[in-house]
């Protein structure tokens, strides 16, 4: 009940087709998800398991991604806190999270209480899906949570008031969820860190790395990590982590990844933005990529995939073209 191409990844086997998933592969570009949207709301297609497990199957039924995805959103964990939460389109709190309230947000068992729907949707999307395919869960990264909660664009200028919240609160709640999840049924649960463009370096490395190396201690080679927004030099610390393996964005080169990864896939990084060109354009940038990708001569562990979540207007005869060429170029 495993996608060979995946787990070959996952132990850094040779081969030469690598496979496939998009971060929000099961979203508004796909009329498959646009048609269910009509009848239900955000809200229910994440909350209702067999909506959410109906969800995550319509783009491995449509374009034979290796890789099934839990459908839900990061912030729902916020919401178990005791954040009122509404999608307006887009996700809005009605009120935040402060240095004087922080105590009344961090009831972890009630938090993790709520999101029992997301074991019921990964235990039915395994039913669901082929045994050819893997499943995996998600959570946000701890800094995107922590950023969300205060206010994203509220900046604290200490950014001790947020790495205590952090400590006490979210990354024990993070690692029950995570848990929760694998329990279910996951492969793998990614960390989905997209907010660490505002924290910055000497942070970065003294304070949220060690939580980072927390996390995947806690369940070594059961947690990937997608990280956005930092440079290599950032990032090449995280690969002494036992991660189960690493997304990156559009920025980074790949080829030096690889170079200094020892375990774990290596996941990316087309870019999103491209997927949006014309089909002549966007075979051309297809080209470029892949011959880049060919050019690197050790890319054992390699998942392709996109710098980021695909963009609502991508034509979804781009992404049958995107795979469809991958597996030839790499057969």
């Amino acid at each position: 009940m495993k996608n060979i191409l995946f787990q070959n990844a996952l132990l850094r086997q040779k081969q030469n087709i690598p496979p496939i998933w998009f971060m929000r592969q099961a979203g508004r570009y796909h009329s498959h998800y646009r048609s269910l949207k009509e009848k239900y709301t955000f809200e229910q297609l994440c909350k209702s398991p067999d909506l959410a497990a109906e969800v995550a199957y319509g783009p491995i039924k449509e374009f034979d991604f290796d890789v099934a995805i839990l459908f839900s959103d990061i912030l729902y964990i916020l919401e178990g806190l005791g954040l009122e939460l509404k999608f307006d389109p887009g996700p809005k709190f009605s009120s935040n999270i402060n240095v004087n309230n922080m105590k009344d947000y961090a009831n972890i068992d009630q938090a993790l209480d709520h999101l029992e729907f997301q074991s019921d949707a990964i235990k039915i999307t395994r039913e669901r899906i082929s045994n050819s395919k893997s499943l995996i869960g998600f959570v946000g990264g701890p800094w995107t949570l922590v950023r969300y909660a205060f206010g994203k664009d509220k900046f604290i200028i200490d950014n001790k008031v947020y790495f205590e919240f952090l400590n006490t609160t979210l990354v024990p709640l993070l690692k029950k969820n995570i848990k929760l999840q694998l329990d279910a049924g996951a492969e793998i649960v990614m960390i989905f860190d997209s907010s660490l463009y505002d924290l910055n370096a000497q942070d970065f490395v003294q304070d949220y790395l060690p939580l980072l190396d927390d996390i995947s201690s806690s369940f070594p080679k059961k947690v990937g990590y997608y990280s956005r927004g930092k440079q290599e030099k950032e990032v090449l610390p995280l690969m002494k982590f036992p991660f189960a393996g690493f997304g990156f964005d559009k920025s980074l080169n790949l080829k030096n990844i690889f170079e200094n990864t020892t375990h774990g896939f290596v996941q990316g990084n087309f870019d999103e933005k491209l997927m949006l060109l014309n089909s002549d354009n966007f075979k051309n940038e297809l080209i470029n990529y892949i011959e880049t990708m060919k050019s690197i001569e050790n890319k054992d562990g390699w998942v392709c995939g996109l710098g980021h979540g695909i963009n609502k207007e991508t034509p979804e005869k781009n992404v049958h073209l995107f795979i469809e060429n991958i597996r030839k170029a790499f057969s």
